[in-house]
């Protein structure tokens, strides 16, 4: 079983490679193997104060310039004291910030404790931050999903449904029309923030797809640059569905489903397939049709709307009279479908 967490080793390598988040150790080498398990910083002077109970284990403590100044002015051995206690609270190391020198107690009490002591130039909020966005992509929940992912118009736009379908075949012709693949057949979903979830494709997958006659082709290579992307935010799901005669499908849009996703719902489309039907130009719609209800224009409900006003002020006397149904008057969003097939015949 893998452990969780990350280890502050791999967080000071990574700063290492990095010109934003600079870290240098000065004590404590022995606990690099020490896990941060939990992505909130923990900041509080109150604790070397002697109100410790707050601290807890897997967090990152953060020494500022307060905090720094707090322990300069105390006794060496009342110094000595106030961070032992800390350091026995189970932390997985200490970050001190605009490059405070640290005092001979807390290099020696790092060392003794085996907890590494970091240390950083910049400023405590930008630490912090810095810090947080890390441990966000190194502790997020993560999970995997069996389908198609594609940026569409800037759209994350996650494609399911049952193996053979024609999930891949959709999404190439999403590419030949200028959209983006993400991911194929597996796609790595991370959650962050408890709302986001950014899916990406596997490293040994990345940029292929696997189509039925064809067989594994690069779509970097035969689209260029453009035609792939690393990863994207999951904003919409299309559930491809194999046409049931008799089946009843939605017709005007009006109830929104949801697909849940580690915990986080995404609004959902069911797309029957069938002969004749271009799945990737209806995929493409979706995706249109949704940046605009995001922007607020809700087509269908529009439409319900507007037939409720002409059946209230009984505008056209096509459509009769409203009264003449009594209190067994079916609802208005029922009638819709026969209102939208005699506006076809209207424009015919």
């Amino acid at each position: 079983m893998t452990e969780s967490g990350v280890s502050v080793a791999t967080l000071l390598s990574e700063a290492a490679g990095s010109p934003d988040l600079e870290l240098t150790i000065l004590a404590g080498e022995a606990g690099l193997a020490r896990r941060v398990t939990n992505l909130h910083v923990q900041k509080t002077g109150l604790a070397l104060a002697g109100f410790d109970e707050l601290l807890r284990p897997g967090r990152i403590l953060v020494f500022g310039q307060s905090e720094m100044r707090y322990l300069k002015a105390l006794d060496s051995d009342v110094r000595r004291a106030s961070i032992r206690r800390v350091f026995d609270r189970g932390i997985p190391c200490v970050v001190v910030t605009d490059a405070f020198p640290p005092s001979a107690e807390l290099v020696e009490e790092a060392d003794r404790a085996g907890i590494p002591l970091l240390q950083t130039p910049l400023a405590t909020p930008i630490a912090i931050a810095r810090m947080t966005v890390r441990l966000e992509t190194h502790l997020a929940v993560r999970g995997m999903v069996h389908g198609v992912l594609l940026d569409i118009l800037g759209l994350g736009v996650l494609v399911v449904g049952e193996s053979g379908i024609g999930k891949s075949e959709c999404a190439l012709d999403l590419v030949v029309r200028g959209h983006r693949l993400v991911a194929d057949d597996t796609v790595e979903i991370r959650r962050r923030a408890d709302t986001v979830l950014l899916g990406s494709c596997p490293e040994l997958t990345r940029h292929h797809m696997e189509i039925r006659g064809l067989g594994v082709i690069n779509i970097r290579d035969l689209f260029g640059v453009a035609s792939t992307r690393s990863s994207k935010r999951i904003e919409l799901v299309v559930q491809l569905e194999r046409w049931e005669t008799g089946r009843e499908y939605d017709r005007l849009g009006l109830d929104e489903e949801r697909f849940e996703i580690l915990g986080v719902p995404v609004p959902m489309i069911r797309m029957p397939v069938a002969p004749g039907r271009n799945v990737a130009i209806l995929v493409e719609v979706a995706a249109r049709n949704q940046l605009l209800r995001a922007r607020g224009h809700h087509a269908a409900r529009a439409l319900a709307e507007r037939l409720d006003r002409a059946l209230l002020n009984d505008a056209s006397p096509a459509l009769g009279d409203p009264a003449r149904f009594g209190a067994a008057a079916p609802a208005t969003a029922g009638r819709a479908e026969d209102e939208v097939d005699r506006g076809d015949e209207d424009d015919a």
